[in-house]
């Protein structure tokens, strides 16, 4: 008797193995769809990263020129394995890790540079996915609704990923499709994101990055709810129907749902694309002008600002009825929203920044909630050093290693500052933690200086601000109009729209 059940647990077990073998080999089944294997990893890489911080920089003087090669050989290898960890977890933590990407003034160069990476590493669904996607949520199949449909994508990012198809009327649209298991994993990768994050802050009591967690739990279910981005994109198109070369794709409604938006198909090149711009015979200091106007409205006046303006959010094209250079913005899922209170504020310090009265540049980055670290803050949101901000950055040029992100901001702003304590883990200033959401969120990179600057208003009336005003003036903050036509100041960013982008990497 007990042979026999010997027997049977074996050939049980035998077929088990087969099944899963046949399974996990025809990517029917997949060992992320099991918490247990996405835990041990994420929770085996967070261990590997502090045991590797913890020992590798012990018997090492703090701040030797030896310490620094190790710090920064500990730094690439910790981010090399946070970037593998990313990629196998998919979903969240890919979006998580785009986000720390773009943190240039923020994490170590090791780490945003690796972390880049992940912008042209998100997933991609198998159609067979897609498929089941669009039948959950239509209640039909792709051939029911839509006369082609092509299999490649467009592109794939962390949540979801966009195909090109054509209705059965004719109409050329896009569709956005999210990834099937993204939205039933979310909540649990933003728990386990969230204990592992305190389990290193007992290791490193300066390891401030609660913050992101509470970003992700607040603006990933937004995110994940393509509904409220159809939503978005109307209020945005509404809003800004005045300017003619902004183009926001219509959404179609009839076939829309919280994972499946369908849009109008709009072609384009990225706007960092020069060599496009050139062929297609687009002004680039044109498109520079536009963009400048648009994000300048969106902050100043309306206070409803899009968040992810990178390269594939960001379409330039000359319109097929007029012939002009025509903006066409993408992805609308996630917007920041401004207090009047905050705009004004926000206002008043660059009209401060512009005139270098640093007594008042200090009052506003404090108010904007900067605190002691307003010179910090003033630079990141700049992309200026410190001396530049100080010796006025309308009455000096853009340098050399100013337009070269990261810029290096310790050094200028070690004498104000002072040393920064020995955190080994990141070294960060811990400015994340004390700005609130609205002044990091412009500070951190999402909406770069040299993408915003040259239409920023700078000559105010010194008697009051109006924020109509601030986003109508044609004067640039880089030295006023005079700096535009002999060339100084913004040419040389106006001429390479390409370089404010690397400051926009977020979240795609």
């Amino acid at each position: 008797m007990a042979r026999r059940a010997l027997k049977l647990a074996s050939w049980t077990s035998m077929a088990l193995a087969a099944s899963g073998f046949y399974l996990y080999s025809n990517k029917y089944l997949d060992l992320n769809d099991f918490g247990a294997v996405r835990v041990g990893r994420a929770v085996a890489t967070t261990a590997v990263i502090s045991y590797d911080y913890l020992t590798s920089l012990r018997s090492v003087p703090y701040g030797s020129e030896e310490y620094l090669q190790l710090r920064s050989k500990v730094h690439l290898r910790s981010a090399r394995r946070l970037c593998e960890l990313c990629c196998a977890n998919r979903g969240t933590f890919i979006k998580v890790g785009q986000h720390l990407g773009a943190l240039d003034y923020l994490l170590p160069e090791e780490y945003t540079r690796t972390l880049k990476v992940l912008h042209s590493q998100a997933p991609q669904s198998s159609m067979q996915e897609v498929r089941q996607v669009i039948r959950e949520d239509l209640g039909k199949e792709i051939h029911d609704l839509f006369m082609s449909f092509d299999d490649t994508p467009l592109g794939a990012a962390s949540l979801a990923q966009v195909h090109k198809a054509v209705l059965h009327d004719g109409r050329t649209v896009a569709v956005k499709v999210q990834h099937p298991k993204v939205q039933a994993q979310s909540s649990k990768d933003i728990l386990l994101m969230e204990v592992l994050v305190l389990a290193v802050k007992q290791l490193f009591p300066e390891f401030e990055f609660m913050w992101l967690v509470d970003e992700a739990k607040k603006n990933l279910p937004l995110e994940l709810d393509f509904l409220n981005e159809g939503r978005n994109a109307e209020k945005v198109a509404q809003m800004l129907k005045h300017f003619d070369f902004l183009k926001v794709p219509q959404i179609y409604w009839e076939l829309s749902t919280k994972r499946v938006l369908l849009m109008e198909f709009v072609d384009g090149g990225q706007v960092n694309d020069r060599d496009y711009m050139e062929r297609n015979k687009i002004d680039v200091n044109e498109i520079s002008r536009h963009l400048g106007k648009m994000y300048s409205e969106m902050i100043f006046v309306n206070g409803f600002v899009h968040c992810d303006p990178h390269p594939g959010n960001v379409l330039v094209r000359k319109c097929p009825g007029t012939g002009k250079a025509e903006i066409v913005l993408l992805d609308h899922g996630l917007y920041q929203v401004l207090t009047e209170e905050f705009r004004l504020d926000y206002c008043h310090l660059w009209q401060s920044l512009i005139w270098t009265d640093m007594k008042s540049v200090k009052k506003y980055s404090q108010r904007l909630g900067a605190g002691d670290l307003y010179p910090l803050f003033t630079c990141m949101l700049t992309a200026r050093s410190w001396d530049s901000v100080n010796r006025g950055i309308g009455q000096t040029p853009v340098t050399a290693t100013e337009l070269i992100p990261p810029l290096d901001l310790e050094s200028g702003l070690r004498p104000i500052l002072g040393t920064p304590s020995p955190c080994t883990c990141t070294h960060l200033c811990p400015s994340s933690r004390d700005l609130p959401g609205s002044s990091f969120f412009l500070a951190q990179g999402e909406l770069p200086p040299r993408l915003l600057n040259p239409s920023w208003n700078c000559l105010l009336s010194s008697q009051s601000v109006s924020l109509q005003t601030f986003a109508d003036s044609p004067v640039s903050m880089w030295g006023g109009a005079d700096a535009h036509r002999k060339g100084q100041g913004p040419a040389c960013a106006v001429e390479r729209p390409g370089l404010w982008f690397q400051h926009l990497l977020l979240v795609a």
